[in-house]
C-alpha cells in the first residue's frame, strides 16, 4: 500500500517541480526585460507588482483656418467655433495688412488689433500672424510639417483670387480640405455698408423719429434701396437669433459658491480690440466676469439715432465668444441697482477710462450711483484708446476706398445671397 501510494504521488511531485522551474524561468525573463520595459514607460511584474500596459496617446487632430478677420464679428466667431469642432486644436492664420490690401482693399483694423481679437476667441488655440491670403505650396508644406496641421478649413462661400482661381485649390487637391457652413446675414462688407449708410443718413436724421434708423439696422430695412433709390447694395442686419446659437456660444456654467463676481456693462457695438482688452483686465480682478449689454433702444437714446450699428443679439454673441467673458445679461438695465447687485451676487462693478461717454459722474442719473455708495465701484485704465466712434471714423476717413471695396465684394456675393433665408446654421 505504501509503495503504491508513493507511486501515485510521484507524478504530482514532478508536476509541482516543473511548475516551479517554469515560474522561475518566467521571473528570470521578466527581470532581464525590466530595464527595457522601464525605459519604455511600462511596468510588468508577476507577483512583484501589477501588470500595466500604458496606452499610446492618441495624436490630437490639428485644424487650420485663416482669414482677414477685419472688423471681427459673430460670423467670424461662429466659423471658428465650427472649425474647432472638426478637430482637437484650432490654429488660426491672420492675413497681413499688405495681403488684404492687394486682394480686397485696405483693412479697417490693422494686424495688431486683429491679432488681439482672434486670440481672444475662446475656440482658438494658436494664432499665426501675417498668413498669406492664398494657400501656396510652400505655406501648405509649412502647415503640415511645422505646425502638424491635419486639415485646412474654410466656409462654403467662394474664396476667389484676383486671377479668378480658388484660394484653397491646393488644399483640396491634397485631400486635406474640410468645409464648414457660412454664417448667413453678416459679413465685414455688410458692417462697412451699415456704417456708410449711417454716415449718409445721419445728416437727415432729424427728420426721422427717434429710433427709426436703429430699427432699420436691427430689422434689416434699407429705405433707400426699398424706395428704389441709390445705395451701395450692402444689406443691414438679417440675423435671426435662435436659442441654439446662444447655447452654442455660452460657457454653460455659472459661478462657484464663493466666486468673486465682476460686472461690467456697455453697448459693445462693433466689438473691437479696445473692448477685448478692458474685458481681459476686468476678468483678472475676479473669478467670474458678468457682462451687461444694453438694448438697442437704450444705446440709441444715449448715443444717437444712428446707433447701434449691430443689434442686441449680434452684440451679445460677439461678447459671448470672448474667452474672458463668463456670462452676459442680454438687455441689461442702464442703472446698476441694489437689487441687481444682490441678485447676481456682484462683488465689484468696473468701468474703463476710454468710453463713448465718461461723464456719468456729472449726470443726475449716474448709472453707477449704487455701487459707488456701496464701495464696490472701480474705474479701470483702458489699455487701448479705441471706441466704436474710432472705427466709424476710420471708415469715413477712407470713404472712397471702402466704397469701392464694398461694391467689388457685393458684386461677387450677389448670387450667393439671392434667394437665401438668413437662418442660423448648426
Amino acid at each position: 500500500m505504501k509503495m503504491g501510494s508513493e507511486a501515485k504521488e510521484q507524478p504530482s511531485m514532478r508536476l509541482i517541480v516543473s511548475c516551479l522551474i517554469t515560474g522561475a524561468a518566467v521571473l528570470a525573463g521578466f527581470s532581464l526585460l525590466s530595464p527595457y520595459l522601464a525605459s519604455n514607460g511600462s511596468c510588468l511584474g508577476l507577483g512583484l507588482g501589477s501588470l500595466q500596459w500604458r496606452k499610446k496617446k492618441k495624436k490630437p487632430v490639428r485644424v487650420y483656418m485663416d482669414g482677414c478677420f477685419d472688423m471681427m464679428h459673430y460670423g467670424h466667431c461662429n466659423a471658428l467655433r465650427q472649425a474647432r469642432a472638426l478637430g482637437d486644436q484650432l490654429v488660426v492664420g491672420v492675413v497681413s495688412d499688405a495681403e488684404i490690401t492687394v486682394n480686397k482693399g485696405p483693412p479697417v483694423t490693422p494686424l495688431h488689433e486683429r491679432m488681439i481679437m482672434v486670440n481672444a476667441v475662446k475656440w482658438v488655440d494658436e494664432v499665426i500672424p501675417d498668413a498669406p491670403y492664398a494657400i501656396t505650396e510652400d505655406f501648405m508644406k509649412k502647415l503640415f510639417d511645422e505646425y502638424n496641421i491635419d486639415y485646412i478649413i474654410h466656409g462654403d462661400d467662394p474664396c476667389v483670387l484676383p486671377d479668378g482661381t480658388d484660394a484653397y485649390a491646393l488644399a483640396k487637391k491634397a485631400g486635406r480640405y474640410k468645409q464648414i457652413k457660412r454664417t448667413e446675414g453678416v459679413s465685414s462688407t455688410d458692417i462697412v455698408g451699415r456704417m456708410l449708410l449711417c454716415v449718409r443718413e445721419r445728416s437727415v436724421s432729424d427728420s426721422h423719429n427717434h429710433s427709426s434708423l436703429q430699427r432699420q439696422f436691427s430689422h434689416g430695412h434699407n429705405q433707400k434701396l426699398e424706395d428704389g433709390g441709390s445705395g451701395s447694395g450692402t444689406r443691414v442686419s438679417h440675423f435671426l437669433p435662435t436659442s441654439r446659437r446662444i447655447v452654442q456660444f455660452s460657457n454653460g456654467k455659472g459661478p462657484g459658491p464663493d466666486a468673486r463676481i465682476v460686472y461690467i456693462d456697455g453697448a459693445f457695438d462693433l466689438f473691437h480690440a479696445g473692448h477685448v482688452e478692458i474685458l481681459r483686465i476686468a476678468r483678472g480682478l475676479g473669478d467670474f466676469l458678468l457682462v451687461g449689454i444694453h438694448n438697442d433702444q437704450t444705446v440709441s437714446a444715449k448715443r444717437g439715432t444712428h446707433r447701434p450699428i449691430m443689434n442686441l443679439h449680434e452684440r451679445s454673441l460677439s461678447v459671448l465668444a470672448c474667452r474672458y467673458v463668463d456670462e452676459v445679461i442680454i438687455g441689461a438695465p442702464w442703472e446698476v441697482s441694489k437689487d441687481m447687485v444682490t441678485t447676481f451676487n456682484i462683488s465689484l462693478v468696473v468701468h474703463g477710462t476710454v468710453a463713448e461717454n465718461n461723464d456719468f459722474e456729472k449726470e443726475n442719473d449716474n448709472p453707477y450711483a449704487v455701487p459707488i455708495s456701496m464701495g464696490i465701484f472701480k474705474v479701470l485704465e483702458s489699455p487701448l484708446d479705441i471706441t466704436t466712434t474710432t472705427i466709424i471714423r476710420r471708415i469715413v476717413a477712407n470713404h472712397e476706398a471702402y466704397q469701392k471695396r464694398n461694391e467689388k465684394k457685393a458684386a461677387s456675393e450677389k448670387k450667393y445671397y439671392e434667394g437665401k433665408t438668413f437662418l442660423s446654421d448648426d
